[in-house]
């Protein structure tokens, strides 16, 4: 059985897509592309999909991550393109490589984020960044399926800086004053998302975007805790796809058509 594992975005209107959508779209796409899917045992057999860590509904991504299971091997390339060309503009299969290593979800311990304010004065955006993070403790609520629930939205976050200039990946252009916000935040219990952020800075420094802000995910993966920095998930699968000869047969198997 070979694994796949793919980097895949949500951009435009598809960052509106809610997960559930993205799989029923993806399962079609699987289809479409004739992959050799390895299923579940039961009565309900399922194609073997392992998503990671989902970017929630209304947020874009440049960093999304799922691990497919076939039944015959495949090139990765080849697949990833047959996959993009199955599946609607911006939901986009960026990259593919073959997992030869374990633990793709335990790699992915942290997000960056850019938060795009509308109508923020970047000065404005500044000193509330100042407060949020020269603050012991910032609490927010969110509501839950179990109702509304408060907690401490500060310790996840590893960096929240003003950027100089927009992201390319923030797709909202505007002549108001705008601010950039770039976020770097750990994977908790409770996960601390963009919005809560947000909802942090209204706490402590009553900064209030006039519009909802475009948040996009820029990455995720490993975090360096000694420089804050976000490694790529996927590179020791390509360092040991380097190193590590083919299983036998495997070479000559990549070349059937997908």
């Amino acid at each position: 059985m070979q694994r796949i594992r793919l980097r895949y975005t949500k951009r435009g209107r598809l960052r509106f897509t809610s997960h559930r959508d993205f799989q029923r779209a993806f399962e079609r796409a699987l289809r479409r592309a004739e992959v050799p899917m390895a299923y579940s045992a039961g009565f309900t057999p399922h194609p073997k999909v392992s998503y990671a860590n989902a970017a929630p509904t209304g947020t874009g991504s440049e960093a999304e991550y799922l691990e497919i299971a076939l039944t015959a091997h495949r090139d990765p390339e080849r697949l990833r393109v047959l996959l993009d060309e199955s599946l609607p503009a911006g939901l986009d299969v960026v990259e593919a490589v073959e997992a030869r290593t374990p633990g793709l979800a335990e790699r992915l311990t942290a997000s960056v984020w850019e938060l795009r304010l509308d109508g923020v004065d970047p000065a404005e955006a500044e000193r509330a960044v100042a407060a949020f993070t020269g603050a012991g403790s910032v609490e927010v609520q969110r509501l839950t399926k179990n109702g509304m629930r408060t907690f401490d939205a500060r310790p996840a976050v590893v960096s929240l800086q003003s950027a100089a200039t927009p992201g390319t990946a923030a797709d909202r252009p505007s002549d108001r004053p705008c601010a950039i916000l770039r976020l770097v935040v750990r994977h908790v219990t409770p996960a601390v998302r963009p919005d809560d952020v947000l909802s942090g800075l209204s706490a402590v420094a009553d900064l209030a975007p006039p519009v909802p802000a475009a948040v996009t995910r820029l990455a995720q993966g490993l975090l360096d805790e000694e420089t804050g920095a976000v490694t790529d998930p996927l590179a020791p699968d390509r360092e040991a796809a380097a190193t590590e000869p083919h299983p036998a047969g495997a070479t000559a198997a990549a070349k059937a058509p997908a």
